[in-house]
């Protein structure tokens, strides 16, 4: 009996033992089946989560190399660096009605409701930027609307000190279409996209990796140029009531572009407010046909070649015929006998087309191609032109086309090419890649003409500029030619009634310092250069002889 009463008195213990062993593990049970719904079902929600709490704090996202230009001393002038901007944005998951979200902000953010109702709906973002660069003004009536799910904040933007100063150069800054990475665009920060904007970092297994800065870059433009270029050619412009214009410096022994720069141009700052042609680089970018500026490069090849000496004659009975085509000079004058100099002193078209066919059709195209005038000439700036020489190319040609292009009509070339090719005569005959990278050694292309030829040809063009008087500079030699180019009509074939005018000039002579190309787009009234970019020449030479304070070379 005894122990038949102690099992029924030990039964109760038994099965609330068994009861709490079921309990405990059914709760384990429990955490283990949350544990694999958060590590493995949410896993990756929660890591892309992360990744935008991360790139909200700005633990991913690179610090933009810096952009500087120089001056005379060698001292580093910022040009592109990144500022501190307030921000305005969203954490869409925590915003209760996204509709009178919207209706409330769209007027302070100048943004489409429809557009913010959007972005606001995105219930399962943790973070999505709604504005940039916005006043502090606009950033206290966000704060004062108190919205849950919508802050404020700064985050880094690029930031351009010297606004519209060599825009063309750098580019922008912009997003891209789908998402908020921002890229570089046009200009040097295109170009240089890669080397720009560092290495972003990684969130993965728990850890960060931080981000790796963007390499700064020194440009060999020369602020201070580049300031007083851009003053002188927009004066132009104005004066001239011209469509526009463009001006390049360079130094002839080494490349460096010193100055480059176009007018109209835009403030990088504020890019959205400008059209996207604006954002072309007419230098490198758009080719036109130069003008009477081309025959230092037609007697320059004529003279390497031996066909010609300076002192060699010519007949120009003021109009020539050739395939029942006529050309005339730009006076309409006959000017008898001439040599190589007088025809660069008066610009005579008669007596170019009569230098080329000396030369040879194929060896003046063989001339122009070794100039550089049928490919990029390589500066570091994107999508440059090539120029166009179909009108030449063997088979092709008639010779009314080679006896224009002869002086610059019919042939078109692009700016950079057209300072290139010149700068070759100016260094001796030896072609080199314009360089706008500051870091990189000058780089010799190649040996267009020999150097007795370049120093032929140079001779003619002090001549000329000091007969033309309006560019002469008392006391040095400095040597230069003229183009006015009459503006293909691309509709009906033929020529317009409008013009543009270029110079290209460099001194002093003996060891050139500096060249400069103005060119001015459609002024006023059709004027010879003589009238506009000349004078614009004379007076930035004069600044670059004083700036650098060079001696004069003609006592």
């Amino acid at each position: 009996m005894a122990g038949l009463n102690h099992h029924r008195v030990a039964a109760p213990g038994f099965f609330r033992f068994a009861v709490l062993v079921l309990g405990i593990a059914g709760v384990y049970s429990l955490l283990i089946f949350h544990l694999f719904h958060l590590q493995i079902e949410q896993g990756t929600l929660y890591a892309i989560q992360a990744d935008k709490q991360h790139l909200l704090a700005g633990e991913l996202e690179p610090a933009r190399g810096r952009i500087y230009f120089t001056d005379k001393n060698g001292n580093s002038v910022q040009a592109a660096i990144s500022r501190s901007y307030p921000i305005v944005y969203a954490v869409p998951k925590k915003i209760e009605d996204a509709a009178k979200t919207a209706a409330s902000l769209a007027p302070i953010l100048d943004v489409e409701i429809k557009e913010l109702e959007k972005q606001l709906g995105k219930k399962d973002d943790p973070y999505e930027l709604l504005a940039s660069r916005l006043s502090e003004d606009k950033i206290e009536a966000v704060d004062a609307l108190n919205i849950k799910g919508i802050d404020t904040d700064r985050k880094d933007f690029r930031f351009y000190p010297l606004h519209e100063l060599a825009a063309h150069i750098l580019g922008y800054v912009g997003p891209v279409e789908s998402g908020g990475e921002f890229i570089g665009r046009y200009g040097v920060e295109f170009y240089k996209e890669s080397e720009l904007k560092g290495r972003p970092g990684k969130v993965g297994g728990g850890k960060l990796v931080k981000p790796e800065s963007g390499q700064d870059l020194a440009l060999t433009i020369d602020r201070d140029i580049q300031a007083q270029a851009e003053k002188i050619l927009k004066d132009l412009v104005a004066t001239s009531k011209a469509q526009g214009g463009s001006v390049i410096v360079e130094e002839p022994a080494t490349g460096k572009i010193l100055a480059l720069g176009n007018y109209p141009a835009f403030d990088p700052n504020r890019y959205w407010e400008f059209e996207v042609g604006r954002f072309l680089n007419p230098v490198s970018q758009a080719i036109y046909e130069p003008g009477s500026v081309f025959k230092v490069i037609t007697i320059a090849a004529a003279l390497d070649s031996g066909r010609i000496i300076p002192q060699t004659e010519f007949f120009d009975g003021g109009s020539l015929t050739i395939d029942g085509k006529t050309i005339k000079n730009w006076d309409l004058l006959s000017h008898g006998r001439i040599t190589p100099v007088n025809i660069l002193e008066k610009s005579i078209n008669v007596g170019a087309a009569l230098v080329e066919k000396e030369l040879g059709h194929e060896n003046f195209y063989q001339y122009l191609v070794k100039f550089g005038f049928d490919e990029v000439t390589g500066v570091e700036l994107p999508e440059e032109l090539a120029g166009n020489l179909k009108n030449l190319k063997a088979g092709r040609g008639r010779s009314i086309n080679f006896a224009t292009a002869a002086f610059g009509q019919g042939i078109a070339v692009t700016p950079l090419e057209l300072i290139s090719a010149v700068a070759a005569i100016a260094n001796q005959g030896v072609l080199l890649r314009p360089q706008l990278i500051d870091q990189n050694q000058p780089e010799i292309v190649r040996q267009v003409i020999s150097a007795e030829a370049a120093g032929a040809v140079t001779e003619m063009m002090v001549s000329a500029l000091r007969k033309a008087e309006i560019g002469h500079i008392p006391r040095y030699r400095l040597a230069g030619k003229t183009g006015t180019a009459q503006v293909a009509d691309l509709i009906n074939g033929g020529y317009t009634g409008e013009v543009i005018n270029t110079y290209v000039g460099f001194g002093p002579v003996k060891k050139p310092r500096f060249i400069i190309l103005i060119k001015l787009d459609k002024p006023a009234g059709a004027p010879l250069a003589g009238q506009t970019v000349v004078p614009a020449f004379r007076e930035l030479a004069q600044f670059i002889l004083n700036y650098y304070n060079i001696p004069p070379d003609d006592l």
